[in-house]
């Protein structure tokens, strides 16, 4: 059987895969998106819906992709954010009215974001395949030679370019033969919705403890989305607490800025490790996402970065679809990992100095973190430049990131 003729294949259709897919989709180009797990599209939503945070810099990205009116609808803005240190003086405080932006960023339940992007692909020219999985690549100088195996059984397509968006633990890097190194934070991450008694009224919380940071982002129906850090061998522990004694214990932790927590509902956790691909791209390959690099949840960077990631790359492969140049080419992708050398490393950089600068429990260490948030708090330009940051605007070079079209509208 003749093999099929793709522009491109994404390996990976979760939010990071799919974005991709929409952020594509108006190119002239031949695309297929595989994803192995199966589409959920029919579960009904409820209290324990997990929610991830998106950037304002991100929702640029998706007003640029065409779908931010459709997510904006169901998610819920962050007017303000407050980073403290357990056991010190001193915080600091953002708000969206200070940055002249509507919020800093915006809660979404996942489910809801993959279904909003779902259903902006259904109408476009990608091909999604699914459930299906990648078993084999083999790259030759004009294509990546992908072995795709599905319900319908086993077929080779050939593409231009290959993206993995296939997650931390990504089956194309490592078949590709590209090496990663991990760091391991020894720390876990337990991940729950709760309430409180005080209305969160938009206000998202950062709380920085002895075992790792709190952080509290603001739901709908009052539920906060949270993300609670603890040392590998304490979180057992307060996961296995019932729900009174782990709504006692999160208040003991976290303090009292919205009264008592009421309610929590399923938990779960996983390890916290920074991850990075010692590459970008590879030949008629790149690599996105998780897949590329996976942070620590502190300051809420992951997705967010992600989504950069493929505002960069749809600019590169928008500009050679627009001339009829070859979207896997050597040029192409060089381009792109030059593009995104800066923005990844600083994030990086950022998020795991914030892990190891709270993380230490050093006394005089203590009080200059303090005193840090003191001065960011009331210095205006340190203020702007942390907001910035968190936003997601350090970086907005390409059309996307501006909140425009990928492709320029002719007159």
């Amino acid at each position: 059987m003749q093999a099929e003729s793709m522009d491109i294949v994404i390996a990976g259709g979760g939010m990071v895969g799919a974005s991709l897919a929409a952020a594509l989709s108006g190119l002239h180009l031949n695309i297929a998106l595989i994803e192995a797990s199966p589409a959920e599209l029919t579960q009904l939503s409820g209290y324990d819906d997990r929610a991830i945070a998106l950037s304002y810099g991100s929702s640029q990205i998706l007003k640029g992709v065409g779908v931010w009116k459709d997510v904006a609808e169901a998610a819920n803005p962050i007017d303000s954010i407050h980073v403290s240190d357990r056991g010190h003086f001193g915080a600091t405080r953002l708000n969206a009215q200070q940055q002249k932006v509507p919020a800093l960023g915006y809660l979404i339940q996942a489910q809801t974001y993959g279904q909003v992007v779902n259903r902006y692909l259904e109408g476009s020219n990608v091909r999604v395949i699914q459930p299906a999985k990648i078993d084999a690549v083999e790259t030759s100088d004009a294509t990546q030679n992908v072995s795709v195996m599905s319900e319908s059984g086993i077929e080779t397509i050939q593409t231009k370019l290959l993206v993995a968006c296939d997650g931390g633990n990504s089956a194309i890097r490592k078949m590709s033969g590209i090496s990663a190194t991990t760091h391991d934070y020894e720390q876990v991450a337990i991940i729950a919705n709760v309430s409180t008694e005080v209305p969160h009224e938009n206000r998202a919380f950062e709380r920085f403890t002895e075992q790792g940071p709190i952080a509290l982002l603001p739901m709908s129906d009052n539920r906060c989305s949270l993300v609670w850090t603890l040392e590998t061998n304490n979180y057992q522990s307060v996961l296995n607490l019932d729900d009174d004694a782990f709504l006692t214990a999160l208040g003991e932790a976290f303090g009292f800025r919205l009264g008592r927590f009421t309610r929590v509902g399923r938990r779960s956790s996983f390890p916290l490790a920074l991850t990075q691909s010692s590459k970008l791209i590879s030949d008629r390959l790149a690599i996105i996402g998780n897949a590329a690099h996976t942070l620590h949840p502190v300051a809420g960077q992951g997705l967010n970065l992600a989504l950069r990631d493929i505002a960069d790359l749809a600019e590169q492969i928008a500009h050679a679809a627009k001339h009829q140049e070859d979207v896997g080419s050597s040029e192409l992708l060089n381009a792109y990992a030059r593009v995104r050398q800066k923005d990844t490393a600083r994030t990086i950089q950022y998020t795991d100095s914030l892990v190891k600068l709270f993380s230490n429990q050093n006394f005089l260490i203590g009080h200059a973190r303090a005193a840090g948030l003191t001065i960011v708090d009331r210095l205006t330009p340190f203020r702007t430049l942390l907001a910035r940051q968190s936003m997601g605007l350090a970086s907005q070079s390409s059309r996307l990131a501006r909140g425009l079209p990928l492709l320029k509208e002719t007159p």
